[in-house]
């Protein structure tokens, strides 16, 4: 999380609202372990990274929705492996995201 502190300052600083995402949980493979960290601008700007890509857009879109509502949740991301190896992910298994609106 340290690394993306310039990045929420300078969104911030832009009058820009932020959503935190980060991995609380995993079960079987996954390419991040939990306390994996993403922050999306409400212009929808990335910083980080939950999962080395294989569910980063659709945390972008759900970060995206936390920060209209106001609401956090958390997320449940899967695939079995034989899935994840059909649609050409590197990873199989479950990551459980909690995303949050960043409010300092």
């Amino acid at each position: 999380m340290k690394e993306l502190l310039p990045q929420i300052d300078q969104w911030f600083a832009e009058g820009k609202r932020v959503a935190v995402a980060r991995v609380v949980g995993v079960d079987g493979s996954s390419p991040r372990d939990p306390g994996a960290t993403m922050v999306v601008s409400d212009a929808g700007e990335v910083a980080g990274s939950v999962s080395g890509g294989c569910v980063e857009s659709a945390v972008v879109t759900e970060a995206l929705s936390v920060i209209e509502s106001g609401e956090a949740r958390v997320c449940t991301f899967g695939y079995s492996d034989d899935e994840a190896f059909a649609v050409g992910l590197t990873c199989g298994g479950t990551v459980r995201v909690l995303v949050e609106p960043l409010d300092w």
